[in-house]
Order: C-alpha cells, then sequence, then structure tokens
C-alpha cells in the first residue's frame, strides 16, 4: 500500500501543477475528548490517509510542486510517552516506511511552512473547514509579507485543495477495492449472524451486539457508523439509533449497519421477520421494494447518470404502492404530486468509500454526472408505512430497506455485500435454521 500513497500523492501534485502549481497542506484530523481526559478512538482524516497511510494524529502533509516534493510533518519519538500511548513512528521512521520525501517534528511545522510558502504561485488547503487551521494559515501568510522586503512573496492566490482530492477518491483504485470487498463480506457475515441471532423477546442491542462481534472479530476497527436496529414502527425512523426496544413476534427487524476495515466503509441493510417468517402483507410489501432495488442494480452501467437508477427505483416503488392500494391514479401522477413520498422519502444512494456517505460531486454543471468504473455507490430503495386511517392495518408499521454497495465496472457492476440473503425464501431459509 505505500505505493498506492506514493502514487496519490504524484497524481495530486501533478493536478496542482497543472493548474499552475504552489503548495497544498493537508491535515490529519485532531484527537477528541470524550469525557474528562478520555479521547474517543482516533481515527485518522480520511483524505490524509488516503495520501499517506500514517495512523497517528498531530500530523500534517505537505507538498509542494517546484521542486516537487512530499514532506510530513509529526509527532518526535517519545518513549515515556509510548509507554502510556503505545508506539509513535517519529520523523524518521516515517519519512522511510511512508516514502515521503522528508519528514519533520510536528512543533517546527509553522517556521518551515513559513520558509516553504515564500514565492509560491499558490496555496492549496481545506479553506473554512477549521477555523483554528484558517487562523494558522493566515498567520503563514502574514509572516511571508511582513518580509517582503527580502524578496519573498505570499501566494497570490488561495485555492481549495479538496475538491481535488474528493475527485481522486472518487474512482478507487485496485487497493481500494481489494479492501472494500472485504469491509463487505466482513459485514455480510455480521448481517447473517444477526438474522440468526434474531427471536422475540430479545432486544434490539442485543442484535447490535451480534454485529459488532463480527465486525471486530474479522479486523473491522469500529462500525462504519451507528448501527440501526429498528425493530416494528422503529424502522419508519430513517435514522433510528436508539437500538433498546424488545423485538415482538410478528414485527419487522430492520438492520441497516457496516463495518469499516482499514479506513473504508461499507453499508449494508437487511429487513426480516423478528420470529423468520414474513406475513402476507410483509411479503408483499417485501417484493416491491426487493423489485425496486433489483431494478436499480440493473440500471448501474457505465455511461448512466448517477440519477437514473433512482428514477427506476422510484418508480418501481410507485408502481408496487399503486398495487398495494397505497396511492391511487397513475405512477407519472403519483411522481408529478410526490404523494409516494409519506412512504419513500430519500434517494436510491450515495457514494460509498472511506466515508460512509463518501465525498465527491452529485452533478457537474447542473447535469447529473455520469457513472464511471472504480466508482463506488449504495443501492437502497425503502418503504416506510406508518399507521393511518386511508392505510389498510396489515400495513402498519411496516418499514422495509434493502441496501448493497456497488463498484461500476466496465460491464455494469458488481456486488460487493452479496453474502447476505435478501430474497423472501433466502432469509426465511436462514433463519429457519437458527441455533
Amino acid at each position: 500500500m505505500t505505493t498506492a500513497f506514493a502514487i496519490r500523492r504524484a497524481a495530486l501534485m501533478e493536478h496542482l501543477r497543472a493548474a499552475g502549481g504552489g503548495i497544498a497542506l493537508i491535515p490529519t484530523a485532531p484527537e477528541r475528548v470524550r469525557n474528562h481526559d478520555a479521547h474517543y478512538p482516533y481515527r485518522p482524516d480520511s483524505s490524509f490517509h488516503y495520501l499517506t497511510g500514517f495512523p497517528e494524529p498531530e500530523a500534517v502533509l505537505l507538498l509542494c510542486t517546484e521542486p516537487a516534493q512530499a514532506i510530513l510533518f509529526c509527532r518526535e519519538k517519545n518513549l515515556e510517552r509510548e509507554i502510556w500511548d503505545g508506539f509513535r513512528f517519529g520523523p524518521e521512521a516515517a519519512a522511510e516506511r511512508f516514502a515521503l520525501d522528508a519528514a519533520y517534528p510536528i512543533a517546527e511545522f509553522d517556521t518551515k511552512f513559513v520558509e516553504l510558502l515564500g514565492n509560491q504561485p499558490a496555496l492549496w488547503t481545506a479553506v473554512g473547514h477549521d477555523s483554528e487551521w484558517d487562523a494558522r494559515v493566515t498567520k503563514a501568510l502574514n509572516a511571508v509579507r511582513a518580509n517582503s522586503r527580502s524578496g519573498k512573496r505570499a501566494p497570490g492566490v488561495l485555492r481549495d485543495v479538496r475538491a481535488t482530492i474528493d475527485e481522486m477518491r472518487l474512482i478507487k483504485d485496485a487497493d481500494e477495492l481489494k479492501l472494500m470487498r472485504r469491509a463487505g463480506e466482513i459485514s455480510a457475515a455480521g448481517h447473517v449472524r444477526a438474522m440468526r441471532a434474531c427471536a422475540p423477546g430479545k432486544f434490539e442491542y442485543e442484535i447490535e451486539a451480534e454485529l459488532l462481534h463480527e465486525f471486530r472479530r474479522h479486523g473491522c476497527a469500529a462500525p462504519a457508523y451507528t448501527s440501526i436496529v429498528a425493530g416494528g414502527g422503529n424502522a419508519c425512523v430513517l435514522h433510528y439509533i436508539s437500538n433498546d426496544q424488545m423485538l415482538r413476534d410478528g414485527d419487522l427487524l430492520l438492520l441497516d449497519a457496516g463495518g469499516e476495515f482499514e479506513g473504508y466503509a461499507s453499508d449494508i441493510t437487511r429487513t426480516f421477520p423478528v420470529n423468520g417468517r414474513f406475513s402476507s402483507a410483509q411479503r408483499d410489501v417485501y417484493q416491491v421494494v426487493l423489485a425496486a432495488q433489483e431494478g436499480a442494480i440493473a440500471a448501474l452501467q457505465p455511461g448512466a447518470s448517477f440519477n437514473d437508477y433512482h428514477d427506476v427505483a422510484t418508480r418501481l416503488l410507485v408502481q408496487g404502492m399503486l398495487d398495494l392500494q397505497l396511492l391511487s391514479g397513475t405512477v407519472d401522477g403519483a411522481i408529478e404530486s410526490g404523494s409516494f413520498k409519506r412512504f419513500y422519502m430519500h434517494r436510491a444512494g450515495h457514494w460509498l468509500g472511506r466515508d460512509v456517505h463518501d465525498c465527491g460531486e452529485y452533478k457537474i454543471s447542473d447535469a447529473w454526472r455520469p457513472l464511471k468504473p472504480g466508482m463506488v455507490v449504495t443501492v437502497e430503495p425503502g418503504c416506510y408505512i406508518r399507521p393511518a386511517d386511508d392505510v389498510p392495518e396489515a400495513f402498519w408499521n411496516i418499514g422495509i430497506r434493502i441496501e448493497d454497495d456497488l463498484v461500476i465496472t466496465e460491464g455494469g457492476s458488481e456486488n460487493l455485500t452479496a453474502g447476505v440473503p435478501k430474497t423472501v425464501a433466502g432469509i426465511e431459509a436462514l433463519m429457519e435454521n437458527r441455533a
């Protein structure tokens, strides 16, 4: 992977050089205090780690296009702190391990940044992302300006580096796809384990514990996002995360969860009966959502627009709602009026990568961007039916979403999360063999 990081840095510098060159700064994420003096588990900034692979806090990547060099600023070796907090690379080992041109102590960053900033045509940084970082950058710019009599001039252009990195991250390379396949395999195994553990009388958090056990034992450092374990009517709350209610016989359980493997996310949703058997009404709604997902997946083709698969999913869902008499009229009429949105109110998917809602623009010049090989998307249609006078009672509190992760290929797409069943027959067969 070290070679992959060096290739990405070289590619970014080439992009910057083509845009006029200059100096770019990409800091990692700061440590965050959870309570008193205890910190949250540390996770590097996604873009910083994409370019370096460096796992420690208090670090900055500096890229200079002329002369081309990649410099890391990081914590010094400190044997006493390592006794308490664990291993530190230190600048010398970091430069060698991560194939950087140079590395310096983070304490020297401000001074060396001012030295390197002089006479650069542009400064590329995450403008407006963090007020403390902005103040630090401004201070350095002013320090260069204060030395103008010595022949040094500050960059005349300040540009946001995130847009360029985001576009790079949108197309996954072979190393990234290998990690995402593994994330998908592990997360699928977690969902299978959860289905097998599910039973009336258990609590949502017990099923969540089964997921987390499977994620962690296969090497995921953490879930990619807060797991949604929603029984019964809780499934009609899109971002339900309390996960503290008892599971009832006859209800469905909506499980939206994925593990993060070596910095890459998985995002899977399955909906299944708590007792292992779908009721007639549950099966009818489920088949509508499954047909919408299958149609949307079929629409994932290179050259198709990002919005095409959403439109396919929406039309199939609306037709299903009409067939179930949840709506009246025509497909076009329901879409034009928006009446379907009481049952389906979100889009059919999003980018996926180092972040569960990964970076990258969805439109270019107000047009939905075309899909290209290497892009990874989720496909997640749903239907959520709350109690209402004009809805048959058999459908009340049915919330269903089915979600998979797919990478666009030359011939269509590859499902990274196919390891967990999603047909009615497949789910019921798996749950019939529960311990």
